[in-house]
C-alpha cells in the first residue's frame, strides 16, 4: 500500500512532467483544519490546464495514478441526461484505487480557475509553474458554517415538519412502505436535520459546520440528544418505524423549542400537540377501518 506522501508526490510528479498542466491545487477535507483525519479521506485535486480536450480524448494518462477498482466520470454521465456541462472548462475523474486511496481529480481551464479559485476558501496551492494562482487566505471552513435562520425560515421548517408527518402515517396505514420511508427520510429527516443544525449553531455561536448530511452531529450533540437522534432510524418493521417517528417528534420538539427561545421566535406548540395526537390515533387505527374517526 502506498503512503500518503507517495500519493502527493505522484500527483505533483505527473503535473511536473506534463506541459499541459500549469498549476495544481487541493481542496476538500484534507485542507479543512476542523475536519477529522482518517484513512478514508479523499485527495481532492485540481489540475489547471492549458486545454481539456486532449486529456478527455485519450484517457490513458489516468493509468499513471495507479491500479483502479473503479472510476466515475460525472460530466460524461450527466451530459446525455441533459445536464449543463462544459467539457472545455472543466472535467472530473473520481478514482478509487486497489490500495484503497481515492483521488477526486478535476482538470480545469486557466480561465475557469481564475473565476473559481478565490471563491473556494478551502483551497491550498500545491504547484504553480507560471504564478497563475491568485493569493488566498489560509484555508477555512467558514463557508460551511451553520447559518442563523430567519424567523420565516424557522416557521416554515416547523410547519413542513409537522404537516408532512401525516403523509408518513398515511403511508404506513396503507402498507406503502417505500412511500412512507422515503417521505420520512427525504422530507421529515431533512427538516429534523435542519433544526438540529440550528441548535448546534446556537450552541457554537454559528461558527461550526455540521458536515455533509449531518455527519458531525455526534461530535456536537450532547449524549442524551445523540442517543435520541440514533433512535430516529428504524428498519422495515412498522412497529419499529412508529417508534422512530415518535423519537423524531420528541427530538424535534426539544431542539426547536430551544432554538425558538434563543432566537425569540414563536414555536407552533398547537400544531405539535394536535399532529402528535393525530399520529397516535393513526398508529392504532385498524387496517380495515372504514373511517379515520
Amino acid at each position: 500500500m502506498r503512503t500518503e506522501k507517495e500519493i502527493y508526490d505522484l500527483i505533483l510528479d505527473i503535473a511536473q512532467k506534463d506541459e499541459r498542466i500549469r498549476a495544481v491545487y487541493m481542496n476538500g477535507s484534507r485542507t479543512d483544519p476542523n475536519a477529522p483525519k482518517d484513512i478514508f479521506q479523499d485527495f481532492d485535486i485540481v489540475y489547471v490546464v492549458t486545454e481539456t480536450a486532449s486529456f478527455i480524448s485519450d484517457e490513458k494518462w489516468i493509468n499513471a495514478f495507479g491500479n483502479l477498482i473503479m472510476i466515475q466520470e460525472p460530466d460524461k454521465n450527466d451530459k446525455p441526461l441533459g445536464a449543463n456541462t462544459d467539457f472545455d472548462n472543466s472535467y472530473g475523474y473520481l478514482m478509487l484505487f486497489t490500495d484503497g486511496y481515492r483521488i477526486d481529480l478535476h482538470i480545469e481551464a486557466i480561465e475557469t480557475m481564475i473565476e473559481r479559485y478565490t471563491e473556494d476558501k478551502l483551497a491550498i496551492p500545491l504547484l504553480d509553474k507560471d504564478k497563475l494562482l491568485p493569493n488566498i487566505t489560509s484555508p477555512t471552513d467558514m463557508d460551511y458554517w451553520v447559518k442563523k435562520p430567519t424567523e420565516s425560515l424557522f416557521i416554515s421548517c416547523c410547519n413542513d415538519y409537522w404537516w408532512c408527518l401525516q403523509n408518513v402515517g398515511k403511508g404506513i396505514w396503507r402498507d406503502e412502505l417505500p412511500y412512507a420511508k422515503q417521505m420520512f427520510e427525504f422530507v421529515i429527516r431533512v427538516r429534523l436535520d435542519e433544526m438540529v443544525s440550528w441548535w448546534i449553531g446556537i450552541k457554537n455561536d454559528f461558527r461550526v459546520s455540521t458536515g455533509k448530511m449531518g455527519k458531525y452531529f455526534k461530535k456536537y450533540l450532547p449524549e442524551p440528544l445523540w442517543e435520541m437522534y440514533k433512535k430516529t432510524y428504524s428498519d422495515y418493521n412498522y412497529k419499529n418505524f412508529w417508534s422512530s417517528i415518535f423519537f423524531t417528534c420528541e427530538l424535534f420538539r426539544t431542539v426547536a423549542k430551544d432554538v425558538a427561545e434563543h432566537l425569540l421566535f414563536p414555536y407552533p406548540i398547537d400544531d405539535d400537540k394536535r399532529m402528535t395526537k393525530f399520529l397516535e390515533h393513526i398508529r392504532q387505527l385498524p387496517a380495515d377501518a372504514q373511517g379515520i374517526y
